[in-house]
């Protein structure tokens, strides 16, 4: 038997009232933790529940179906969508095993691991932080049956007692880091090839949920690194699209043209997707992004209003963003702006001027992503401005970055399946610890914003425009064969 079996549950998965739209993206941070353990000497059971074929993935008996027979320690990994479905599949899997130790990793639970651990007795464990430095501390503590408290970046119960041990430094050398453990999936079998070239992001966007995760600092890979796992996926996967997941790709000129010379020079025929930063790109590194690949690149504008971006600590204006945005598509197959609406301090005159800005981007030929607000708890945003107590749920809206697979999407509303209603009642039940599904305003600020996005094709008012969408944002490994002005925005987005 296997010392641990770890379950990735990040699924990119979307109902519409006539389909069902799947991408299966590679697991990077559950094969890399299998790496980090496998390296340390213990065997891992590693299952995708993603891989998983199934009319309803989201019902427990399919989830224990899936999870049969499993190691003395099972691992479950996810993000914030799909923590619900989580901890519910976490107390069913609990019921029909209760001698396994359970274990909730990824960040959908950060910052609320007390509530977690408090509320949900079938949760035994939370990892915070890298966990290629805590999981083989940890099965190594349980195998022996050592002092949980020497293990960093931990959540357990002491008693009647929550503890939470000091988290460990962050891993410095990423390119010391083992490769996630490929050799646990068929790589042929997913359509989304996803690779990071950084860890964290120094900017303090107020909004941001993935920023705080890292500590606000961001260590990078060497260009030579990352070209040799993109000829991995490449002669092994056969990819030929590789995402770029990390939101500080673009970091410094000197780093981007570094890669773009090091892919050049390796002869490999490659394309590839990047997020971009406003006020670090210029003409030279786009023009070399393109160059080798890039055919598509991705900003967070977020706000047409210098109050709102001020607010938000963008770090650059509204005149920027047009600037930048207007040589991008000149360049570029495809230019992605990111939009953020919903702030509970967006006066109406900011909102406008944040559409003012998204329809000449449209213009420009640039696909616009508008996003609601989303609430989570570890932004500042939340920390600042959220009354739990005002918070408000609607049953037929959901943030983009939210959307779990058990609703129905209907132009740019969602239907709660019957089946699924208990697991809508368990998040009403929680606002504190799923914030993210609720709204402030919902009246007086979110719907008479959306009614105007609606009215002016950002989000899908038909069943025609509806079914010209593309899923999944950015992240999507779909590529269009040429230039094309977007004219609805997408339900959900990659994180």
């Amino acid at each position: 038997m296997a010392d641990i079996t770890i379950v990735n549950l990040n699924m990119l998965f979307v109902r519409y009232f006539d389909s069902v739209e799947r991408e299966r993206h590679v697991p990077l941070g559950p094969l890399y933790v299998t790496s980090a353990l496998e390296a340390a000497g213990f065997t891992v059971d590693f299952r995708d529940y993603q891989m998983h074929e199934a009319e309803d993935p989201f019902s427990s008996s399919e989830m224990l179906r899936f999870l049969a027979d499993p190691a003395p320690v099972v691992g479950f990994s996810c993000m914030a969508n799909l923590l619900p479905f989580t901890l519910l599949a976490m107390r069913d899997f609990k019921a029909a095993y209760p001698d396994r130790t359970l274990i909730l990793a990824g960040v959908g639970p950060k910052s609320v691991e007390q509530q977690i651990l408090e509320r949900f007795p079938w949760v035994d464990l939370i990892v915070r932080g890298e966990a290629e430095d805590i999981a083989p501390r940890l099965l190594a503590v349980l195998r022996g049956g050592g002092d949980l408290a020497t293990v960093p970046g931990l959540s357990y119960r002491d008693g009647g007692a929550v503890r939470h041990t000091e988290r460990p430094a962050r891993l410095t050398d990423l390119d010391a880091i083992a490769k996630p453990a490929y050799h646990h999936v068929d790589l042929p079998r997913y359509t989304g090839f996803g690779m990071i070239t950084s860890r964290g992001c120094p900017y303090h966007c107020t909004f941001c949920s993935v920023a705080p995760i890292w500590d606000l600092r961001s260590y990078h890979r060497s260009a030579e690194a990352v070209v040799d796992e993109i000829k991995m996926l490449h002669e092994k996967a056969g990819a030929e699209l590789i995402l770029f997941q990390d939101e500080f790709f673009v970091s410094g000129k000197s780093r981007v043209m570094r890669f773009c010379d090091t892919l050049e020079r390796s002869g490999l025929k490659i394309k590839w997707k990047a997020f971009g930063r406003i006020d670090l790109t210029d003409d030279d590194m786009m023009r070399a992004m393109e160059s080798t690949g890039c055919v598509e690149i991705r900003f967070g504008i977020e706000s047409g209003s210098d109050r709102i971006l001020e607010l938000t600590k963008k770090g650059f204006t509204a005149g920027q963003s047009v600037d930048v945005v207007r040589r991008a598509c000149d360049v570029f197959r495809r230019v992605d702006a990111f939009f953020v609406w919903g702030y509970p301090y967006e006066t109406t005159e900011d909102f406008y001027q944040s559409v003012f800005q998204m329809v000449s981007f449209r213009m420009m030929g640039a696909r616009i992503l508008p996003s609601l607000l989303c609430l989570l708890p570890q932004t500042e945003i939340y920390r600042e401005h959220v009354d739990t107590s005002r918070l408000e749920f609607a049953p037929d809206l959901l943030p983009e970055y939210m959307i779990t697979g058990h609703e129905v999407s209907r132009h740019a509303h969602i239907e709660i399946r019957a089946e699924h209603s208990k697991v809508f009642d368990f998040i009403r039940e929680h606002p504190d610890i799923f914030p993210g599904f609720f709204h402030m305003g919902l009246e007086t600020n979110i719907r008479p914003k959306l009614r105007v996005l609606q009215e002016l094709g950002f989000y899908p008012a038909s069943a025609d425009e509806l079914s010209e969408m593309e899923s999944c944002g950015a992240h999507s490994p779909k590529l269009d064969d040429h230039r094309s002005i977007a004219t609805t925005s997408d339900l959900v987005g990659g994180d």
